[in-house]
């Protein structure tokens, strides 16, 4: 089997750190995130079977090379690297941490450079082919070098003097003091595309042809012929990896999907008809509905309605897995960005949310976990999903929340607010899809306001529930944009809302994007 070519990222502490990941995949360049500690010769021990280490990079990080404590690097480590040409690539911190090691001298500043810089490239650095000498960059940085180390070359100049990148091209060694893997960075993408295929020289993409044989055959030798289980939602990330395990253990597997009442309108009924029906999947339907409602009964805070969605899922699901003999693995669709946001660091990076398909259920159920998209972005698993026989249209998708409807219910949970809920956002994304804009929105849903406000309906007042419409544009989720919707189209869908669910006389739209806002309002 040919081997996958592979980009190493240290994590340094950088917030923008899976944003370099995120990057590199979009050239279909493999890349995986560890932290700065990582033993390295361990590292490529167990690649070496499936992957070809072409290149490293360092990420920027909060840290100042000069503090005592600082992250560091071994410069044993940064030997065997270019021992074996393996060019490195140092961002920000990671650039100045490179000047240390390489005997140059920085200086910290009490007052960090931040935000948009203009620079001035020079000479022939194969990472600025094809790039305008005047660049505008995004700069976070405290430190400054004075000195270059010996056999370095600078590159590139802020607009005050300031290094701004660097290179020993021999050595291959490179720093950039800008982060080229935000949008606000011209050319960044450019940038680092040279550095990918020009500097590593990276050939062997990822492919999903590829990646579905190497998986399937990891499953059967960890599953052998044990039974496995799949919590199987509908969403895409479980549904493709339903189907990536039944591909490896076939009759061995069992679906079990719960209907928690907070999904989108025939959400179940859609689900047992396309994976018992169609693909023939051995699935087991729970109506969990009234358990799930009962309990959230008078429960405002989004958190507490979170915790309680989470632990009656496990109640239930263990419930029902008991009742199957010999389950000893159990499938998640989890993802590489669940697993570095659920992470306390995969270097110094903060943490920044728990995600409910990461810890917790395993721990409760004692079973051995396979999750085979655990290294994958979303949209590689819609590709694999689209491989292994989803439709479009289900592959597609908008993102929902695993909580549900329970998180856009923005007050206590009830039938009725399901119901009215569930309504109105049939029809906004019914509009979307026939005016042919849900292609073009990232995500797109309603919510129900925990107001009620005066309005006239016929000819007698009215005082009844509003609805929120969200619709953003964005290439991850990490930032996103309201999309500019015609005056014509929002007001063709306020009206047949109106119109068409008992129970609510307004409809509003938010323009807020993220940051500052959230993509969800809980």
């Amino acid at each position: 089997m040919k081997k996958t070519d592979l980009i190493l990222i240290l994590d340094f502490g950088s917030q923008y750190t899976q944003l370099i990941a995120r990057r590199t995949r979009e050239f279909k360049v493999y890349s995986e995130i560890h932290p700065f500690k990582l033993n390295l010769n361990k590292f490529l021990k167990e690649k070496e079977k499936a992957h070809s280490l072409k290149g490293v990079i360092f990420s920027g990080g909060p840290a100042s090379v000069t503090e005592k404590g600082s992250p560091k690097f071994s410069k044993t480590d940064l030997d065997l690297l270019m021992k074996k040409k393996i060019p490195v690539l140092g961002i920000c911190y990671g650039m100045q941490l490179l000047c240390s090691l390489f005997k140059g001298s920085l200086h910290s500043s009490l007052q960090r450079q931040y935000g948009n810089t203009k620079i001035y490239t020079f000479g022939d650095s194969e990472l600025y082919k094809g790039v305008n000498s005047q660049l505008n960059v995004w700069m976070s940085h405290g430190d400054s070098i004075d000195k270059m180390p010996q056999k370095f070359s600078a590159t590139s100049k802020s607009i005050n003097g300031v290094i701004c990148s660097f290179e020993n091209s021999k050595a291959g060694i490179y720093g950039l003091q800008f982060h080229p893997e935000v949008n606000h960075t011209e050319s960044g993408k450019k940038i680092l595309n040279n550095f990918l295929f020009g500097v590593c020289g990276v050939k062997n993409l990822f492919e999903p042809e590829s990646f579905i044989e190497s998986k399937t055959e990891e499953i059967i030798k960890k599953a052998g012929k044990s039974h496995v289980i799949c919590a199987l939602s509908g969403g895409v990330d479980s549904s493709v990896a339903a189907l990536l395990v039944s591909k490896a253990v076939g009759e061995n597997l069992t679906c079990i999907h719960i209907d928690n009442g907070l999904m989108r309108k025939n959400e179940s009924r859609k689900v047992i008809e396309l994976f018992e029906r169609y693909f023939k999947l051995n699935l087991i339907f729970v109506n969990a509905s009234e358990l799930f409602l009962k309990r959230l009964r008078g429960v405002f805070d989004p958190e507490k309605k979170r915790k309680i969605i989470g632990n009656t899922f496990i109640e239930v699901f263990e419930k029902e897995a008991k009742k199957i003999k010999g389950v000893k693995f159990l499938v998640q669709g989890t993802l590489y960005p669940d697993v570095i946001e659920s992470v306390t660091s995969k270097g110094p990076s903060s943490k920044i949310k728990t995600h409910h398909n990461v810890g917790g259920l395993p721990d409760k159920m004692k079973l051995k976990l396979i999750e085979p998209f655990r290294e994958l972005f979303k949209d590689e698993v819609r590709e694999i999903g689209k491989k292994l026989g989803l439709r479009e249209n289900f592959i597609n998708r908008h993102p929902f929340p695993g909580p549900g409807l329970a998180i856009r219910i923005l007050s206590d949970v009830t039938r009725e607010k399901l119901d009215i809920l569930k309504e109105a956002d049939e029809i906004f994304i019914s509009e979307l899809k026939s005016h042919c804009l849900y292609d073009k929105i990232w995500q797109a849903f309603s919510v129900l306001l925990p107001v009620q406000t005066v309005g006239v309906m016929g000819d007698e007042r009215s005082y009844e529930n509003v609805i929120g419409l969200r619709a953003v544009t964005s290439s991850d989720g990490m930032t996103a944009d309201f999309y500019a919707f015609d005056k014509e189209f929002l007001s063709a869908v306020s009206n047949k809302i109106i119109n068409s669910v008992k129970g609510v006389n307004r409809v509003v739209y938010d323009i807020s994007s993220k940051p500052p806002a959230t993509i969800e309002w809980e």
